[in-house]
């Protein structure tokens, strides 16, 4: 059998055949070869994709990220802070570490007080302004972690670091990592999957990309606007077997191509994008087809209002995505660091909030109801929040110190908060949870042990987690 695969692959070497026989076209290959000789393949080593055993049993079988883009403030949407009000125009009490140096200064700026009105909400409850009224009533789903800390002070970096873990560009996402880890509940869609609702994310595809793993795992960018995905319907009077016929010829260029570049991942990766995209003809286009859903979930959506319409389409498809076996849907919200509310927070709050909080609580509620939100994590939360203090007169600056997320379902303890800031809401004080510990968390409900989940690197096993990160056991227990 092994010659017959070696002079079909015309390969010199028992090492060479096994490097193709892992990669690209040349496993589908080895699969075909194998069935047509009767043989029972190990899946697992011949698709990268294939769908893999958890480390121990997952609560969650798929994360929905809603990504506030630019920094939402936390003493302005779930954290209330007494004092901040009582203290509201004087300087950072001296029983409180300043900062040493925000974004724009030094951090000496006077305190603030939120303008917000709180209520607390449900049997919890837990707090909630009014900018999101909608979501408010889903607190009894929620954990929300009120000490979350990162380290990057730039937009930038902490969008980085949020997505991979790192300030610096180049390291695998964490939806790459969970593909990586879990391989595909699907067969004809992407596993990972992007949506945004206005510009580009800072720093790109570099926020969902693969890293130093294989190409393969990197996410999906689904586009805005009525095609989400480019090209997808093949043109007119071109039939299947013509198309298939040209598939199996590129195909077979890009074999030829590849023989002496074994170790480039992104050829492999184009080479199963076409296989991908062939399949999605048909599964791709009923996912995005919001006219199969009905006017009233629609409109539990904000669909029907302009200023939640973009952002509400957003989550619809996302729920719809997941449904059908997509593992890691990202959703910005104010892509292009839409949040960054330096100059003026009500104007540039109260338009994202009106953007996102209908969208978040018909999510919310949808996925309830179909009693999918036991086994799917909803993430909320940004790059960082924002200070206590003042910039430019009513506007906040970045504060990677302190700041809020929240996760519902997918095992997350309902109706408990984890964590908190101190007194004026500028640094975690108790249970403080690094972006790290946040990813090791997420992982942990997908069913994955972020100290498990390696990948050799230049020699080093890498991890999701770099070198920390602990799970927050709080969340599910």
């Amino acid at each position: 059998m092994l010659n017959k695969l070696r002079h079909h692959w015309n390969v010199s070497s028992r090492r060479e055949f096994f490097s193709r026989a892992g990669s690209g076209l040349a496993s589908i290959a080895l699969a075909s070869m194998f069935n047509e000789d009767g043989y029972a393949a190990n899946a697992s080593l011949i698709d990268p994709l294939q769908l893999k055993k958890p480390d121990h049993p997952a609560s969650a079988k798929s994360v929905i990220w809603l990504f506030m883009e630019g920094g939402p403030s936390h003493v302005d949407l779930f954290d209330p802070k007494p004092l901040l009000t009582k203290l509201d125009g004087k300087p950072i009490p001296d029983s409180i570490e300043k900062p040493k140096q925000t974004s724009r200064g030094t951090g000496n700026n006077a305190l603030m007080a939120s303008r917000r009105t709180w209520k607390q909400y449900g049997q919890s409850g837990m707090w909630v302004s009014d900018w999101y009224k909608n979501i408010g009533p889903h607190v009894d789903d929620m954990t929300i972690i009120r000490s979350c800390w990162a380290d990057g002070l730039n937009h930038v970096g902490s969008v980085c670091q949020m997505n991979t873990g790192s300030i610096l560009a180049g390291r695998p996402s964490l939806g790459a990592w969970a593909t990586y880890g879990l391989g595909t509940a699907n067969k004809n869609l992407p596993s990972f999957v992007v949506l945004t609702d206005d510009k580009d994310p800072l720093g790109g595809s570099n926020n969902w990309n693969s890293g130093f793993i294989p190409a393969i795992y990197q996410g999906t960018q689904f586009r805005r606007g009525d095609t989400p995905i480019l090209d997808l319907k093949p043109p007119a009077g071109i039939s299947d077997e013509q198309q298939r016929s040209g598939l199996g010829l590129l195909n077979r260029l890009n074999r030829i191509w590849s023989e002496d570049k074994t170790d480039d991942t992104e050829l492999d990766a184009r080479i199963r994008s076409y296989e991908l995209a062939y399949q999605m003809q048909s599964a791709a286009a009923e996912a995005v087809d919001l006219t199969k859903e009905s006017e009233a979930t629609k409109k539990s959506y904000g669909m029907d209002e302009e200023a939640s319409s973009v952002y509400g389409t957003n989550c619809l498809m996302a729920r719809r995505l997941v449904e059908r076996g997509v593992r890691f849907v990202e959703l910005y919200c104010g892509s292009g660091s839409g949040w960054d509310a330096h100059e003026n927070i009500e104007a540039n709050h109260g338009k994202w909030c009106r953007a996102s909080d209908k969208p978040i609580a018909g999510l919310l509620a949808d996925l309830k109801a179909r009693g999918m939100l036991k086994d799917t994590l909803v993430v909320w939360g940004g790059e960082f929040g924002r200070t206590p203090f003042n910039e430019m007169s009513v506007g906040r600056d970045h504060n990677p110190w302190g700041f809020t997320m929240w996760m519902a379902g997918g095992g997350a303890k309902p109706g408990q908060y984890v964590g908190s800031t101190d007194e004026i809401g500028l640094r975690a004080q108790e249970k403080p949870a690094h972006v790290h510990d946040i990813h090791a968390t997420i992982l942990w409900m997908l069913g994955l042990d972020h100290l498990k989940t390696t990948y050799m690197h230049n020699g080093r096993a890498e991890r999701p987690t770099v070198l920390a990160g602990e799970v927050l056991k709080e969340i599910f227990t």
